[in-house]
């Protein structure tokens, strides 16, 4: 088996509880569920052997079950989505070339940002663990802050060397950029797209160092394998012409919704 993609979700998250069945109205009027919108894009990329769900909730699951998803249960006792990914593959028993964690609250997640990450993966073999970035337009970044400004943790931007190598990663915008940057100009800020493709050592051995100072302070998961000192690749990815954002907060349905209607996505 080459490449499985794992959708962890989980019902009890902080800021949004029951996020994974919240409703977004597409734009022919049709309502799918965040879980379901986020498979449909799992299973739209090309070169993938399975797509499977991972939770600890029952409701999630005969949901998932519901509209066609294998789901993997696994434990409460998972902190974020890399822990419940390692469990997944762990509790399936497989053993891909690669495995993908595509979160379950970015169902905008167009399928060339995981070809092409499985790509820079592949590509970079001195990589342990490949993430999306996809540059900022002076508009996205304004977004960034006014979030930031209003009290919302909003999407989370990259810093990277000339090899893609990551050097950190925020849920403040980073690098600070003095002046003002026109709305379709390119920004000096990268957005993180919550994607990952791991290697599964890596992946294994995430599951077993406890949660990182960093990870715990910015409440990044991939922060851990930097604090470990393995090597994560920023892989750049093209939005060509599409928007994307993820659902972090109540206030993102509304924004969602109308990227879907200006996007005319069911």
């Amino acid at each position: 088996m080459s490449t499985v993609i794992v959708i962890p979700a989980r019902f009890a998250s902080t800021r949004y509880p029951g996020k994974p069945l919240v409703e977004l109205r597409g734009a022919g009027g049709e309502s799918r569920s965040l879980i379901r919108r986020s498979w449909e894009a799992a299973c739209a990329v090309r070169g993938i052997d399975r797509v499977v769900v991972a939770t600890d909730d029952a409701r999630i699951r005969d949901h998932a079950q519901g509209f066609g998803a294998e789901v993997a249960m696994t434990s409460p006792d998972c902190r974020n989505g890399t822990e419940r990914c390692a469990e997944a593959i762990a509790n399936l028993g497989l053993s891909p070339e690669i495995v993908v964690n595509l979160q379950g609250d970015a169902p905008l997640t167009p399928s060339w940002f995981v070809e092409d990450l499985m790509a820079g993966l592949r590509a970079a073999p001195e990589a342990e663990v490949a993430t999306p970035v996809l540059r900022c337009t002076g508009r996205m970044r304004e977004d960034l802050i006014a979030d930031r400004r209003a009290g919302r943790v909003g999407g989370t931007t990259a810093v990277f060397g000339h090899n893609g190598r990551a050097l950190y990663f925020s849920k403040e915008v980073i690098p600070y950029a003095a002046g003002n940057i026109a709305p379709e100009a390119d920004s000096p800020v990268f957005h993180h797209v919550g994607v990952y493709a791991y290697r599964p050592a890596a992946l294994a051995d995430y599951a077993t160092w406890p949660e990182g100072r960093l990870e715990h302070l910015e409440g990044l998961e991939q922060l851990r394998f930097l604090e470990r000192g393995r090597h994560m690749l920023c892989v750049e990815v093209q939005a060509k012409g599409r928007q994307f954002w993820e659902l972090n907060n109540p206030e993102d349905v509304a924004r969602l919704q109308q990227m879907l209607l200006e996007m005319g996505q069911d």
